[in-house]
């Protein structure tokens, strides 16, 4: 841990043309000691600032988005036509597989994890996350991980099971490339991703809140990432367990899901979905808070019942573990559990449904400003309602067993992932972006993007609900014009239709990579606070220092940077602004603290999650591999536990005169 002294200098934050730029004074005065990695490559490899670890999450995962986007067009092209050939049966099977893997466990998580690691101490008025290291050492099982499970493709071909991995399609018999091994050992590795990240954030949440911050005072987004934390806390230890058993049967001998061995493959359906299920609302509680965060924002006006939808996302975390076995109705079940997990399902749809309500009656009567933010707000709102329509009738076991492994379930599937978390996400880039990189996305390019991605996502999953209703099975590399139909159910437009809608939807995410390489070129510079924004992380600079806060605030009411700003008076109701950005920046730099701790850059974190990908191959192709793999996770291990808690003397040099004397020159 480095300690940092700094003087009490008073400095406006970085903005606009009407706010001058912010310069920390103590490293202007060369009393804030930099470490010697503080810029080039070694500031982001070694890195264990949360803000940093968050970027990197977001860049990597995009990453993945766009190879997940890339199978997903493959996959489109293949099915718009009768006997398809683009794809061999072979390849179509590992596409499928790895798109709805890329984009769950690479893309949607790890998005989610960049906003909570960025925002969340940002939020609750802290200045860094419990623990530093463990949390860098989760980014990076992260990314060696999904290097790892995409690495299949040129070492013998993907995973071929779909992303679920039936049993007994995941034995050998079925599968006798590496293909499964790729995809059980990435998954693990990713899952340890999970876990540290799970443990670091509730004990950030739990115990580095700002002073005066009660549970009931902080943001949603907050809220909504301590609920999903809590589910991937319990969830990915029963995920871990399958997977062992699934190598453990692969790579070793065992026989946990064969049934010529007396075992019962339904034993893996439970295991899965155990996890499956509350993974749904892993991936759609994040941008249910991004949304909270937004609506009100950009309605002038708080959150409708701020305690319901509270309690509601909670509610969606304990009911989430009751209703896995809704997709197993066409397993045999019986009668008893049928109508059991049936109820079950129909009771979760009522703590979503007042987060809708809620969200609506924040709309009602706020004066709205339709900024792109809040258009992905709203856009999440409808489309994941008629995702939630659509899965209601899955609680009917009937209509489920008529729409089992049809192209109605892929229809339900994306209206809730891509229009509820993928929409929410994308209002999260919006709205955070000119904190996190001090910059304003084009407001223009960013109209553009919304309405692409609205037509193209109607255009390609709308249809799947006719398809499917009239009985195209999902996961068929080819279909016949026999399937076809006639009139308004012919299955040859609706794919054509469903396959120009994905390239419509990528042209629409293309436009917010344009969106960016615009607005790192030539953007506008961001005012400090541009949205005239409720909560603690616009209370700093943009982008935030290292520090994040000169002083830590003190709590006084939910939404308190909104209250610093505005005053009502309790018999009109009339709000009344007292302060702006300006002037609480100037009041807290006055207050600022002179020392505070700061973490030191670690390079174990990375050596640690290396090691851990090599210990896979070694599983796969070579036994003493994975012993190598083994002694650096335990060369690792003990490094990092023989590393000082407070840095070096030399680890650090003071800025130069320079650099001093043009800083110094910018202080307001």
């Amino acid at each position: 841990m480095a300690i940092v002294e700094r003087p009490v200098t008073p400095a406006l934050a970085r903005g606009g043309p009407s706010t001058p730029a912010l310069v920390t004074p103590s490293s202007a005065l060369g009393v804030f000691r930099r470490p010697v990695s503080s810029t080039g490559w070694r500031s982001w490899v070694f890195t264990v600032d949360h803000k940093k670890i968050g970027i990197m999450y977001g860049v990597v995962a995009f990453s993945f988005f766009i190879v997940g986007g890339v199978e997903a067009l493959m996959i489109r092209l293949q099915l718009a036509m009768p006997n398809g050939k683009i794809l061999s049966a072979n390849a179509y099977n590992q596409m499928f597989t790895m798109h709805a893997t890329t984009m769950i466990f690479l893309f949607v998580m790890p998005t989610a994890a960049a906003f909570s690691n960025y925002l969340v101490p940002l939020q609750i008025g802290a200045r860094d996350v419990a623990f530093p290291r463990l949390n860098a050492f989760g980014f990076w099982c992260f990314l060696f991980g999904g290097v790892f499970l995409n690495t299949a493709w040129f070492l013998g071909g993907a995973s071929d099971t779909g992303w679920f991995a039936y049993a007994p399609n995941t034995s050998v018999a079925f599968s006798p490339s590496h293909g499964v091994d790729f995809w059980a050992l990435g998954l693990l590795i990713t899952g340890i991703a999970s876990l540290s990240g799970a443990i670091n954030l509730i004990v950030t949440v739990l115990n580095m809140r700002a002073p005066g911050m009660s549970l009931m005072k902080m943001p949603i987004f907050t809220w909504m990432v301590l609920v999903v934390q809590f589910l991937l806390l319990f969830a990915i230890p029963v995920i871990t367990v399958a997977l062992f058993l699934l190598i453990f049967q692969r790579d070793f001998g065992a026989a946990f899901f064969s049934v010529d061995k007396g075992a019962d493959p339904l034993l893996w359906q439970h295991l899965f979905w155990i996890f499956g299920h509350p993974e749904v609302y892993i991936l759609v509680l994040p941008s249910f808070g991004i949304v909270s965060e937004v609506l009100p924002v950009f309605s002038r006006k708080p959150l409708f019942g701020y305690k319901f939808v509270v309690f509601a996302g909670a509610a969606i975390g304990f009911l989430g573990w009751g209703v896995w076995a809704h997709h197993m109705f066409a397993s045999g079940l019986g009668p008893v559990s049928v109508a059991v997990f049936s109820v079950a399902t129909m009771a979760i749809a009522l703590p979503t449904g007042v987060k809708i309500v809620n969200w609506t009656m924040t709309l009602w009567g706020g004066k709205l400003r339709f900024t792109t933010a809040m258009m992905f707000a709203i856009g999440l709102i409808l489309e994941f309602t008629i995702g939630g329509l659509s899965g209601v009738l899955h609680s009917v076991s009937p209509s489920d067993t008529q729409q089992t492994d049809t192209y109605f379930v892929v229809a339900h599937l994306h209206y809730v992932l891509f229009g509820g978390a993928v929409f929410g996400l994308f209002a999260g880039f919006y709205y955070w972006w000119p904190k996190v990189f001090g910059k304003m996305l084009s407001e223009r390019l960013g109209k553009w993007n919304f309405w692409l991605m609205v037509l193209g996502m109607n255009m390609t999953f709308g249809p799947m609900h006719i398809l499917g209703l009239q009985g195209q099975p999902r996961r068929m590399q080819i279909w016949t014009n026999a399937r076809a139909g006639d009139g308004f159910f012919n299955g040859a437009f609706w794919n054509l239709v469903a396959t120009i809608g994905s390239f419509i939807l990528a042209l629409g995410i293309f436009m917010f990579i344009l969106n960016v390489f615009r607005t790192t070129r030539k953007g506008a510079a961001a005012p400090g606070d541009p949205w005239d924004a409720r909560s603690l992380e616009w209370m700093t600079t943009s982008p935030p220092q290292e520090h994040n806060f000169d002083t830590i605030p003190h709590v006084h009411a939910l939404d308190d940077f909104f209250h610093r700003k505005y005053e009502e008076d309790e018999e009109t109701g009339e709000i009344t602004q007292v302060s702006n950005y300006e002037e609480i920046m100037h009041e807290l730099h006055d207050k600022a603290d002179k020392q505070f701790h700061m973490p030191s850059p670690s390079y174990w974190p990375v050596v640690l999650a290396l090691g851990l990908p090599i210990i896979a191959y070694g599983v796969i192709f070579n036994r003493l591999l994975a012993v190598f793999g083994a002694a650096i996770v335990m060369f690792a291990i003990f490094g990092w536990s023989l590393e000082p808690s407070v840095a070096d003397e030399s680890d650090y040099e003071p800025p130069s005169d320079d650099e001093s004397t043009k800083e110094l020159a910018t202080i307001g």
